[in-house]
């Protein structure tokens, strides 16, 4: 009777065994396929402490069978879960609510297409003009400046030779003078130089510069002709220069410098003066004063002239 009695526990005790171990992989499963889950279903707190519960209690019953057998009872199984207290209440409910997926604000999308016109380390935000007209070609509006500087060379000789347009001139070249100071400023600043836009830039600034002088000497004779000469004389040595040293590979040591840059808006204030004389109606201290300020301009001219001489003198005389 003990051996029959060992032999039943023994079956009981294997088949209880492997419905244990068929138990944990249903479990094992079904957490593995909560934790993919999660991110898109709801949660319910209260279903899933009674399914803990019950896979607890499952586990407690076959410890209780496997205790009996072993003490040689026949007891049927007391299912210990019967009696578990309901200990999730109070508990929230409410399922857990997955967020939606983040908008884009229309602000942002509106200054990523604005500055997709402009280089990689263009300053942002964008101004009011473009945040205006955001459809406009931004990326070359400083060639365009540059343009419209050369196109008003001919419109300034044009005017300066009409009766009674002095001060159209005067103003058509005041504008032209402010557009080669912006086309720089906006191309530095959108990060939109073109090497086309660099080469025509102080070119278009030279013409209507040599331009205005050259129509100034023949209204002014003598007084202006010889700043003028100055002027001009030195504007083609330093370029001839430039254009030397690049083919050296030394082009940056003759880069234009602070006394190039107030030379060259010194002489357009001058010209713009000079240009607005109305013959018998300005007075003469008004032309004293721009002759003067073109004066002054040619002593500019010849200082940062020679600046340049000195720093590419070493390879002009071969000693580099």
């Amino acid at each position: 009777d003990n051996i029959l009695r060992y032999k039943r526990s023994f079956l009981h005790h294997t088949h209880r065994k492997k419905k244990t171990m068929k138990i944990l992989l249903l479990v094992l499963s079904i957490s593995t396929f909560s934790s993919t889950a999660l991110a898109i279903t709801p949660i319910n707190t209260k279903d899933s402490l009674l399914l803990l519960k019950k896979l607890s209690s499952t586990k407690r019953n076959h410890h209780s069978f496997l205790l009996n057998n072993s003490r040689g009872g026949d007891d049927e199984i007391v299912d210990d879960g019967a009696n578990i207290n309901n200990d999730n209440e109070g508990v929230d409910n409410s399922p857990v609510e997955v967020p939606s997926p983040v908008e884009v604000p229309q602000s942002i999308a509106a200054t990523t297409t604005i500055t997709s016109n402009v280089g990689p380390n263009a300053k942002t935000p964008p101004g009011i003009l473009r945040r205006t007209f955001p459809a406009f070609p931004w990326n070359v509006l400083p060639n365009y400046l540059t343009y419209f500087r050369c196109l008003s060379i001919p419109v300034i000789t044009y005017l300066f030779y009409k009766p009674g347009a002095e001060m159209m001139t005067s103003v058509l070249f005041a504008i032209s003078s402010i557009t080669d100071w912006l086309d720089g400023f906006l191309a530095r600043r959108w990060d939109i130089t073109s090497p086309f836009g660099a080469f025509l830039d102080p070119v278009a600034d030279k013409l209507a510069v040599a331009t205005s002088l050259i129509l100034l000497s023949g209204r002014y004779g003598m007084r202006m002709a010889i700043p003028t000469s100055i002027i001009l004389g030195r504007e083609i040595a330093v370029t001839a220069l430039r254009e030397w040293m690049a083919t050296r590979g030394a082009r940056s040591v003759v880069k234009v410098g602070f006394q190039g840059k107030l030379k060259t808006a010194v002489t357009m204030v001058a010209i713009t003066m000079l240009l607005a004389v109305q013959k018998d109606v300005t007075p003469e201290k008004l032309v004293m004063v721009g002759l003067g300020f073109i004066y002054f301009s040619a002593v500019i001219t010849v200082t940062s002239g020679s600046v340049y001489f000195r720093a590419a003198a070493p390879i002009l005389f071969g000693k580099e």
